[in-house]
């Protein structure tokens, strides 16, 4: 059947058209799910707004709307209620068919998106010959959780892995190389000791003059296309490129070697952008460097901004390296709308002035920028997450420390899964906690590391909506033992709804489509966090009070089957795509 919300706001909208005249075509009832049971199911709040425009009272504006409303076939009750609110209670036999198209529907009644839009997703970006460190895991897995989310709705994502793979710092990189030899280098980064080759040569390059002019001069001839500098450079990007793909893998995120777009790959149209912006009036040399002025960007000293183009010496920066990424991304790629998933101090200035410059520049023209910021994890300190000795704790680290903390949580909770099963279900359980303790916080706001709460089996956590998830499963093992209706999990038969534990559980199954929707409108995974967290909770309330495998009869008993099949798909699906895994046992 037709989604009974998506019918109820329909005929809501002509109620209203009704009541009050054409001239109130596409006005919002603003239907709500209600807070309460006694407030009915929904609450079309509309009436509130709609008095106050033609100076009725909102009751009355309300039993007009009631009044004209053709909802029979979807609502057993419909009533005024308060200052002008209108509730509705949905049909029991309505709530049943849903969980009915539900089970039939493989999206689990999420629509596509009407209008499909192009949208190319700028996250992750770690720099070559450096270490991913715990910064990288929002940007990460925030990214990966926004194109799961828009892929889903019928999105084309293009993913933009734009790594730092140039730049002044590999000069004294690829010096260092030719002094440490290929197979040294090769075999120091395949170990992931990315952190110390560029610690060495960033104290060869302070302390040896002759080793810092060497690094300079290796830059001038690495940017001019020097063949055996650029092959000595290949060398570190593809063994920084081999450790990416091991976190990644690790983290279960999507990305690939063909999501790669670093800063190099914008080289050749670099010379292109700063002609552009100088033949439009949009650049001027100032102190030797190209800059261009964005209106509104100012100073302390009230001076306007300067967007460096090109360096004095001649040399460009990532700030051209953006620019030069909105053109392509916009002219070559046709992208509709551009993300980028950063830190909140990257979003403040630097890119809000990228995206000026190319709006001015025209090479936006109806596509859209917008920036995803997301805040810092912290340590129990309030201060940015460190390791013991002081540095940025290593991504490698954390997941090691993650799936080696559920080792031993799986142990202590005595899970019902097989010997041989435990270490990948560790596996599973650890990063999903890591994963699901950052993306339910609001993204923009920092968040306090906790391992103890983040691998609770209770409360908003990721190792309760799995074992949630396990717990519905085992269900359908116990009823496959004693056979009868429903056993293997299909629900056989009509959905009944009575109970009021049921009926919560169906409302909030229903609510699965505007919770994946919240993702992709605002950005935010922490939306679909809390809805699975409350699903868990309705389910919960629900076996709580609503014998499945003992109903009273088969039809029943079946019934509350679908209830529970219907809730295990969308909890694995929920969970997929936050990119955390679902265990059937645990």
């Amino acid at each position: 059947m037709a989604n009974p919300v998506a019918l109820l706001h329909e005929r809501l909208s002509a109620a209203i058209i009704t009541a009050l005249g054409p001239e109130l075509a596409g006005a919002d009832p603003v239907l709500r799910r209600s807070a309460q049971p006694q407030f009915g199911d929904f609450q079309a709040n509309a009436a509130m707004a709609l008095g106050k425009r033609f100076g009725r009272p909102p009751r009355e504006i309300a039993q007009a709307i009631v009044d004209a409303l053709d909802a029979g076939d979807i609502c057993s009750k419909v009533e005024v209620a308060g200052p002008g609110f209108v509730n509705l209670t949905l049909r029991d036999d309505v709530l049943g068919g849903v969980v009915e198209a539900l089970l039939e529907d493989e999206r689990l009644g999420v629509p596509v998106a009407p209008s499909p839009m192009t949208v190319v997703i700028d996250y992750s970006h770690p720099n070559v010959a450096k270490e991913m460190h715990v910064g990288h895991l929002r940007s990460t897995i925030i990214g990966d959780a926004l194109v799961r989310a828009l892929e889903f709705l019928g999105h084309t994502v293009v993913r933009h892995n734009h790594i730092g793979d140039w730049g002044t710092p590999f000069g004294m990189l690829i010096e260092h190389l030719r002094d440490l030899g290929e197979e040294k280098t090769a075999e120091t980064l395949s170990v992931g000791d990315l952190d110390g080759f560029y610690k060495a040569a960033r104290v060869k390059f302070d302390d040896d003059p002759d080793f810092a002019d060497r690094a300079r001069q290796r830059v001038v001839t690495l940017q001019s296309g020097d063949e055996e500098t650029l092959r000595m450079w290949r060398i570190l990007v593809a063994e920084s490129t081999r450790y990416f793909n091991a976190v990644y893998d690790r983290l279960g995120v999507t990305l690939t070697d063909d999501d790669i777009v670093g800063e190099s790959f914008y080289n050749p149209w670099l010379d292109e952008v700063a002609r552009e912006l100088e033949a439009n009036g949009l650049a001027r040399v100032d102190d030797g460097a190209l800059c261009a002025f964005p209106e509104g960007f100012v100073g302390r000293d009230g001076d306007p901004l300067p967007l460096i183009v090109r360096k004095s010496d001649g040399g460009y920066g990532y700030q051209a390296t953006d620019l030069a990424a909105v053109r392509y991304r916009v002219r070559d790629v046709g992208a509709n709308l551009l993300l980028y998933v950063v830190d909140a101090g990257q979003a403040q200035h630097h890119l809000p002035m990228v995206f000026a410059v190319a709006r001015d520049a025209g090479w936006l023209g109806d596509s859209r920028p917008q920036l995803v910021p997301f805040g810092l994890v912290l340590g129990d300190d309030g201060k940015r997450f460190k390791s013991r000795s002081g540095d940025s704790v290593k991504l490698s680290d954390l997941l090691d420390e993650a799936v080696e903390r559920a080792v031993a949580k799986v142990a202590e909770a005595r899970v019902e899964v097989p010997a041989d099963e435990r270490a990948a279900l560790a596996r599973s359980v650890g990063i999903g906690a890591l994963k699901y303790a950052d993306l339910s916080n609001d993204r923009v706001k920092d968040y306090v590391f906790d391992w103890d709460r983040m691998l609770a089996f209770e409360g908003n956590t990721g190792p309760y909506l799995q074992y949630a998830h396990a717990r519905v499963r085992s269900i359908f093992r116990r009823a496959e033992g004693v056979g009868g209706a429903g056993a293997a999990g299909g629900g056989a038969g009509a959905v009944v709804v009575r109970e009021d534990a049921e009926r919560a559980l169906v409302l909030q199954l229903l609510a699965f489509s505007d919770a994946v929707d919240g993702v992709a409108e605002h950005l935010q995974p922490h939306r679909l966090c809390t809805y699975l967290f409350e699903l868990a909770q309705a389910f919960t309330s629900f076996y709580e009070s609503c014998p499945v495998l003992r109903a009273d009869d088969e039809a029943t008993r079946a019934s509350r089957l679908a209830l529970c099949e219907a809730t295990a798909r969308t909890l694995r699906s929920g969970l997929g795509l936050l990119g955390i895994d679902a265990p059937d046992r645990m």
